[in-house]
This record gives C-alpha cells, structure tokens and sequence, in this order.
C-alpha cells in the first residue's frame, strides 16, 4: 500500500495548513475515536470511508469532503473491500510530521529534519469503528 505523501507542510504555508495523500486499505480499522486542537477536512479522491464525528456515522465516497473540528471527537475507517485514497488537510498544520515519519519508516530511511519537530498531541477517547460495546 502507499505510504502517505506531505503534498504541503508548515514551513511552506507559514503554519497554517498540511495538506496530505493518504491511502486506507481496503477493510482498515483506521485510529482509535480522538481529539487534537487542530481542524481536519478529509476529501476523498477514491473509494469509500466511514467517518465518526462526535455520534454521528458518515459515509464519504469520491468527491465527498467530512470536517472534523478541533476538540471534537472523532474517527474513520474503510469498511469497502477497496482501498480509499483522500486528501488531508490539517489546520494548523504540524501533524504532518507523523505522516512523514511513517513514510520515512515504509521506505526504510530517515526522516527528514523538518518531520522531527514537535507533533501535536492527538487523545485516545475511545473505540475504533466497529469496536463500540
């Protein structure tokens, strides 16, 4: 599977906004329900995802966008039998750099000096999809 691409990162927008390609594999449980103090729109360039934010499940296919806002719990997953490839956008930016270190580790090499900086905190405040009691 891909690994993820910084298409934009902080220093290039002046902190403001990452902007990253990311592929979820077809069936991915994708992260734990979660908070950050930063926003993320996810647009979806191909397949399917489901997103929780807050208790609301959502379905997003290609040309979808789903908003998650800062301090809002929130969620996805690929529930398809397809790989779902989207565009996301972090404002401000910073959590690009956990992108990049996974990058840097799918392809066996160092991360870049930019992608060591401090990563905003991300909170585990629940289940993933699917995992709800």
């Amino acid at each position: 599977m891909a690994s993820p691409k910084v298409l934009l990162r902080s220093e290039q927008s002046g902190g403001h906004v990452s902007v990253i390609e990311n592929v979820l594999p077809a069936g991915a449980a994708g992260p734990y329900l979660h908070t950050h103090h930063f926003d993320e729109a996810f647009y979806v360039l191909e397949g399917e995802l489901t997103f929780r934010v807050e208790d609301e499940l959502l379905t997003a296919t290609a040309g979808d966008v789903a908003f998650a806002p800062r301090n809002v719990a929130h969620t996805l997953a690929n529930r398809s039998d397809a790989p779902a490839r989207y565009l996301l956008v972090c404002t401000p930016a910073g959590f690009e750099r956990h992108f990049a270190r996974i990058a840097a580790r799918d392809e066996g090499v160092a991360p870049p000096d930019w992608a060591l900086q401090e990563i905003p905190e991300v909170i585990r405040v629940g289940p993933r999809i699917g995992e709800e009691s």
